[in-house]
């Protein structure tokens, strides 16, 4: 099993290492890449179509970067967004308001370590060991 993650820019990439220390804590494989969907929306849409799993799109200003893989893809999508401008209102509400039968799933501004959380509960719905590590993490969280 297998995420990608996708950034607008390279300066979201303070967001993504977030994304990938947690994925690393739980043995998740991912690939990381940077593609605009202003700039170059067919590698975006090439990428959508690429074997994975789930998708994380961090992305900020329009932040129409997790809606366009979603229209090029039936697996999850995971929307980031970024606090470039306006303490990130504009991306979350870019995010959050696809068009219906195109959906994000959305998460707190900047918070990519809840992200890779969502995308490991996703994939855990398959994964018995995820499961559990996914358990014994909630249990370290009681303490």
């Amino acid at each position: 099993m297998k995420v990608l993650v996708v950034m607008g820019s390279k300066s979201d990439s303070h967001i993504a290492e977030k994304v990938t220390k947690v994925l690393d804590e739980f043995g998740v494989g991912y690939d990381v890449e940077v593609a605009s969907a202003h700039r170059n929306p067919e590698k975006v849409e090439k990428l959508a179509k690429k074997d994975y799993d789930v998708f994380i799109a961090i992305a900020g200003l329009s932040a129409a970067l997790p809606g366009v893989i979603a229209a090029h893809t039936i697996k999850p999508v995971i929307g980031v967004p970024v606090s470039a401008k306006l303490d990130g209102l504009d991306s979350l509400l870019s995010i959050a308001q696809m068009p219906p039968g195109v959906p994000v799933a959305t998460v707190g501004i900047d918070n990519g370590k809840n992200a890779a959380l969502l995308a490991i509960e996703i994939l855990a719905l398959k994964d018995e060991e995820l499961r559990q590590k996914l358990e014994d993490y909630r249990e370290k969280m009681k303490g």
